[in-house]
């Protein structure tokens, strides 16, 4: 098989997540290969997307405007409508909007508060426990 790419992709297994719908849907994603030109997509099921999306990389903390290239099942490859240091693309949602990073944000904290709601819980029942045997 022929290499098309300009650039040879680099194997990864990076955590993703793919925005579209003006970052109202979102999609999580293993990141099979990079570059800075593209990157191969696997997600748990056949996904459909529109041709323009936003790939974030948690672990990278970075996020890129993406093409979709090419869709195989589960598998899908996107180009980066930038490369290299430019390759952090703005956020597709309104520019009046918060920053692409923020929805990543949110959802870490509305789950750090759900833990601390449960831990909360969790010691008040022992607190009650303990009052009820004295």
């Amino acid at each position: 098989m022929n290499e098309r790419r300009r650039i040879a992709r680099q194997k990864s297994f990076l955590q993703g997540r793919v925005f579209f719908n003006n970052r109202r849907t979102s999609v999580d994603c293993l990141i099979r290969d990079f570059s800075d030109l593209g990157a191969r997509l696997k997600f748990s099921g056949a996904v459909a997307t529109p041709e323009i999306v936003e790939l974030h990389i948690p672990n990278k903390d970075e996020t890129y405007r993406a093409r979709v290239q090419w869709r195989n099942g589960d598998e899908m490859g996107v180009s980066f409508d930038n490369y290299g240091a430019e390759a952090a693309a703005p956020s597709l949602a309104p520019a009046a909007g918060p920053p692409a990073d923020w929805a990543v944000r949110i959802h870490k904290l509305e789950h750090d508060v759900l833990v601390l709601q449960r831990k909360f819980n969790e010691l008040q029942a022992s607190i009650r426990s303990h009052q009820g045997a004295d």
